[in-house]
């Protein structure tokens, strides 16, 4: 019992002495604050913008409003968990959970006595303020998509499933910098561990790190092994998926955590190489150029420092407000700057089957939900689309690339 005690004593010093050397590291860098000196934010431009009534977009939806109802049905789970009073952010306007339960309510209300197209415009017009985000550098918004693929796997090891699929590791842990400043309130948290040797807090491992680590299975527990290590990759890409087990079982797996490296973007390197024309990218082109040039994988994969661990769970897909997405309902955004749980309305292209080639991709307008978010997914001019789990979802999500526009709706105050 004695030494019990002493190990877990060595351990917690262990840690005080790797955090008082990260805060000693950051006082020293000046960015707790040193007499005078005070870092100046540059002003931020507000990601969304008031749109006038003479510039507002015909509110079409290309799928006629088909499982609309149940998207709003999960922003409403996520609005009436949260406290009343939280706020979310409109451009300049703000309003809390208890107004954006009554906005989606009167919303799916009116969706209930199906409207026409008609009177769904005159109804948004005079009921809702609508908002539009900025764009990025072009003032349109890029669209991607994300699917939930299937994998076959295993739970045990084995010749033809060598590939585990990590749970968080034990040796991971979380820094809010807001506990030691209010100058890092809203900030990123970060992810790290202690250096056994040098008992100093260090940035968890990279990919790379984790994949030359041998024993790194005693830090992070297999939840189930994969066949193909490109599967794994592209598993974590779209952030969860489902295993097809030998005996007939279906394992979901959700996201449980990341280790706070940068994500990189794979196709990109390809593309920067000459090694996968531009027009030509997408995850299918990605999986083949990887399954031909098994040699030269590290190379690849490795430019990602990011990676992504598991857990098993019923029912998902869900977003980052833990609700399930639905498909061709939700939307990953940078929620950093635009309403978790938002209704939106989008502006983009979707094939109108398997194949059709990206240039004529028909265009479509939907109502969604902003239910998720993404390591790629940063900035005001980015949205990535959940497309589902059919072989359409997996085409659509592998190839898409559409530019168009996003527009958020709240119910107008004093309805």
């Amino acid at each position: 019992m004695h030494r019990e005690k002493k190990q877990i004593y060595k351990k917690r010093k262990t840690l005080y002495h790797g955090l008082l050397y990260l805060v000693l590291i950051l006082i020293l860098a000046g960015t707790l604050g040193c007499g005078d000196r005070k870092k100046v934010e540059p002003p931020r431009e507000n990601p969304l913008v008031k749109v006038a009534e003479s510039d507002l977009p015909d509110f079409t939806d290309t799928l006629f409003l088909q499982d609309l109802g149940a998207a709003i049905d999960q922003s409403l789970v996520y609005f009436k968990r949260v406290p009343a009073t939280r706020t979310y952010e409109y451009g300049n306007d703000v309003y809390n959970a208890s107004h954006m339960i009554s906005s989606l309510e009167t919303f799916k209300a009116f969706l209930e006595t199906r409207p026409s197209a008609k009177d769904l415009n005159r109804f948004i017009r005079e009921t809702y303020t609508v908002y539009k985000s900025i764009g990025g550098a072009n003032k349109d918004v890029l669209f991607t998509g994300y699917f939930e693929p299937t994998y076959p796997g295993s739970r045990t090891p084995g010749p033809g499933y060598p590939w585990p699929v990590y749970a968080m590791p034990d040796d991971l842990f979380q820094i809010d910098l807001s506990a030691f400043s209010d100058a890092y309130k809203g900030h990123k948290r970060l992810m790290a561990r202690v250096d056994s040797k040098s008992r100093r807090v260090r940035p968890y491992y990279t990919r790379e790190q984790i994949n030359n680590q041998l024993d790194f299975a005693q830090k992070a527990r297999p939840v189930v092994w994969l066949a193909n290590r490109i599967d794994r990759f592209f598993l974590e890409i779209q952030g969860s998926g489902r295993v097809s087990l030998a005996d007939g079982e279906i394992a979901r797996l959700h996201y449980a955590g990341v280790n706070g490296r940068k994500y990189s973007a794979v196709g990109k390197y390809l593309i920067d190489k000459n090694e996968v024309p531009k027009e030509k990218m997408s995850m299918q082109a990605i999986r083949e150029w990887l399954s031909t040039h098994p040699d030269r994988m590290d190379e690849v994969l490795f430019t990602n420092d990011s990676f992504v661990f598991f857990k098993e769970g019923k029912g998902g897909p869900f977003g980052c407000i833990n609700v399930t997405v639905t498909p061709v309902r939700s939307i990953a955004t940078d929620t950093k700057l635009f309403p978790k749980g938002g209704l939106a309305f989008i502006q983009t292209a979707l094939p109108a089957g398997i194949g059709q080639p990206k240039e004529a991709w028909p265009r479509a307008s939907l109502f969604v939900l902003n239910q998720d978010t993404g390591g790629a997914i940063k900035g005001p001019g980015r949205v990535d689309l959940f497309c589902g789990a059919d072989d359409w979802a997996d085409y659509t999500a592998g190839h898409m690339v559409a530019r168009g526009q996003l527009y958020f709706l709240v119910l107008t105050l004093n309805n």
